[in-house]
């Protein structure tokens, strides 16, 4: 038993460092890969988050060398969640774009005010609020997107089927970083046929 013991590999802080930069891996090609989809086929399927947590589990337990744990599974249903949530992002800039687009070809061109509307219409405005920095956009962005799918609540039924595939999705990371489990030996018993002889 303690040669067993000993032949299963040992948790180590490299192992974990490894893990989860695999983890991270992981989840950024998943959150690729979920925006892309979507974009590109114009569907939005929730599904694809349990691909995620399947690719996220995977890699962190190859990252690892197949020592899972508490830690580990705690690292992979964060990494899973943010991928799925900010996933919706770049989806949500998308729409934004191609509606954008969208409008200002139907829009036609408006024609140039006269040179006496435009100095008072110039007259009366206000300054313009100024822009966030890219730094606070993208905070911003990651903020709305870690949101994104209790947002999406405000459309009752889809929004809970989107958080119940999210749950699975991370259940699924969950169950796989469990990690190898240890051999329970016990013994050793005595064969019954042996023991009347």
């Amino acid at each position: 038993m303690q040669e067993l013991q000993r032949r299963q590999p040992a948790d180590s802080h490299a192992g974990y460092v490894r893990g989860i930069l695999f983890g991270v891996g992981a989840a950024i090609v998943g959150m690729a890969g979920y925006a892309s989809f979507t974009i590109l086929t114009g569907l939005y399927v929730g599904y694809v988050s349990l691909a995620v947590g399947w690719l996220v589990g995977k890699a962190i337990m190859l990252g690892s060398k197949g020592i899972g744990g508490r830690r580990y599974q705690i690292a992979a249903v964060i990494l899973t969640y943010a991928a799925v949530s900010i996933a919706a992002v770049p989806i949500a800039i998308s729409y934004q774009l191609k509606a954008k687009s969208q409008t200002e070809s139907v829009q036609p061109q408006q024609q140039q005010k006269s040179a006496g509307e435009a100095d008072n219409s110039q007259a009366g405005q206000t300054q313009p609020t100024p822009k966030p920095s890219f730094g606070e956009a993208i905070l911003q962005l990651l903020v709305i997107g870690l949101a994104s799918p209790f947002l999406e609540l405000q459309d009752p039924l889809h929004g809970i089927i989107g958080l119940v595939i999210l749950m699975i999705g991370i259940r699924i990371a969950w169950q796989i970083t469990t990690g190898s489990r240890r051999a329970n030996i016990q013994g050793p018993y005595e064969n019954s046929s042996a023991a009347r002889v």
